[in-house]
């Protein structure tokens, strides 16, 4: 089993992806401010002239999933299961910790506030003032714009699907090379040039993007800590706080997806509405319900042109294309992460559960923190913006607690979902990673930990560096989703392609009336 194990890693993959990274560390040891300069211009470059490309990307992947999720492809189940192995509520809770991520609760408490006190370019020309109760419906819609449904689509829609089918269906490896299977058939599932760049870069901006929010969640904690029970906002406290979460991590990604990443994205989950409804009850719930079903409204109403606006370059490159470039970056692994959790799911259930209700949740939650932030803004100016401007976009989420009921408790619960949090990522990532590597779904438990330990222990020196070499590595998600993003563009024609292919397989029709007529037959022939 062990030369199996040996044999079934991609060595060249391996050495590329951790050579580049490790690069890019010894860079920014040596001279950080070249580096961050690279990197500031490559950012600058890839937003500026491709940054269009991204929210193209992300709204043409949503509209095909829609298409083929609610048409007769809608019944086609995915895996050659009949029935899914994770049960529906825990199936949803890896999708959302997984994907959520860190920024579930970093961003969610500072991307509305911070678009509350500078009002969107959006909304520029409407005369609405920042800071004021106008500023809070344009504030919130944005914020569900970038975390919204596109930004969810991309990650695990039709990446998913086509990787499903090429893996579980066609026998080929369990990779982001797998996404180009239905041009090349098994031809890249060897050794291959473009399929030895294709998982590398795929591994490198997945790692870039997992790294970052471990950085960024020493500094939160940190911060956290310090503010709550009077701890050093130091960087050994940081450091220390990382290396519990990752060896955590390594051990939840050791077990496996049906045990510890299970068991931590359920808990979680079921904390997170814990401390929604906590905060329902002890803070502004009206003033969240409210503003939540307005600014949806705005949302849905100008869906398209919020999308697609391109009106102050500057500005989306710091926030839409940005977060769009690191979902695009992320999406080969997140499809293969739930590809690897939806066996035996239907295409319907994983649009509906990926593309609809993931981003519908989310935007309540980015309401329940961001709209609780603005509501304690607008009642006392300065008492969050404060904060935010002393010590970062990290202060947002403890400086909003502080100013709630049993503030040390509700600020203790949430430092722990967010802790929560990015262990799911680490270790998801961690597996995801290992499986591109290996391609296969169990991938050992050695190279689970080993990829889990790398990523914070490359956060703990980029910390060291200093808290900018994080923000350098956030810009250096957006230069390696560029290769990443003409790879997503191919799910445009395989998805509805291998749709078609599994709706015959699978015998599925569509009647003289209109209604579809699925046997779904598992007893079919997959041909090799």
């Amino acid at each position: 089993m062990k030369n199996q194990e040996k044999q079934n890693v991609d060595w060249t993959v391996f050495i590329i992806s951790g050579g580049i990274l490790l690069l890019f560390i010894v860079g920014g040891v040596i001279n950080q401010e070249f580096v961050n300069n690279i990197v500031t211009q490559l950012f600058d470059f890839s937003a500026t002239y491709f940054g269009g490309l991204y929210q193209i990307i992300a709204l043409v992947t949503f509209l095909i999933a829609l298409v083929l999720g609610f048409s007769k492809y809608g019944k086609i189940r995915l895996g050659k299961m009949n029935t899914p192995e994770l049960s529906t509520f825990r199936w949803i809770s890896v999708i959302m910790c997984t994907l959520l991520a860190g920024g579930g609760i970093f961003w969610a408490s500072a991307e509305p506030i911070s678009h509350f006190l500078e009002v969107p370019p959006h909304f520029s020309g409407e005369g609405i003032e920042a800071g004021t109760a106008e500023a809070v419906v344009p504030a919130l819609a944005t914020s569900f714009v970038d975390w919204g449904f596109l930004a969810w689509t991309i990650l695990g829609t039709l990446g998913t699907i086509v990787l499903m089918y090429a893996h579980y269906h066609r026998g080929a490896p369990l990779k982001p090379r797998s996404l180009l299977y239905p041009f090349f058939g098994n031809r890249l599932a060897r050794k291959s040039v473009l399929g030895t760049l294709i998982d590398s870069f795929a591994i490198i901006a997945v790692a870039a993007g997992t790294i970052g929010p471990i950085g960024f969640l020493g500094l939160q904690a940190g911060y956290g800590f310090n503010t709550l029970f009077g701890t050093d906002d130091t960087f050994f406290v940081q450091a220390i706080i990382i290396a519990v979460v990752v060896i955590i991590a390594a051990v939840s990604a050791a077990t496996g997806v049906y045990k510890g990443i299970q068991l931590l994205s359920t808990y979680n989950i079921i904390l997170s509405i814990g401390l929604v409804l906590l905060v329902l009850i002890i803070g502004p719930a009206m003033f969240i319900f409210n503003h939540f079903i307005e600014s949806f409204g705005v949302y849905v109403q100008n869906f398209f042109t919020m999308n697609t606006h391109r009106g102050d370059e500057e500005w989306l490159g710091a926030w839409t294309v940005f977060f769009f470039a690191w979902f695009i970056g992320y999406a080969p692994m997140m499809g293969i992460m739930v590809a690897r959790v939806s066996r035996g799911r239907t295409i319907r259930e994983i649009v509906v559960a990926v593309a609809i209700i993931a981003p519908i949740v989310t935007a309540f939650w980015f309401t329940v923190l961001g709209g609780t932030s603005i509501f304690e803004e607008l009642l006392n100016p300065g008492v969050i913006s404060s904060e935010l401007n002393a010590s970062g976009v990290q202060a947002a989420m403890i400086a909003t607690t502080e100013q709630l009921p049993m503030s040390t408790v509700l600020g203790a619960l949430f430092m722990v979902a967010t802790i929560v949090f990015v262990l799911t990522t680490v270790d998801s990532m961690a597996l995801s990673i290992s499986m591109a590597i290996t391609g296969e779904g169990n991938p050992s438990a050695t190279m689970r930990v080993f990829w889990a330990l790398v990523m914070g222990g490359v956060a703990i020196l980029l910390l060291n560096i200093g808290e900018g070499s994080i923000s350098t590595l956030q810009s250096f998600i957006v230069v390696t989703a560029l290769p990443v993003a003409f790879l997503m563009m191919t799910t445009f024609w395989s998805a509805p392609k291998v749709c078609r292919v599994l709706a015959e397989e699978q015998n599925i029709t569509v009647k003289s009336t209109g209604e579809s007529n699925s046997t779904e037959s598992q007893e079919a022939v997959y041909p090799e």
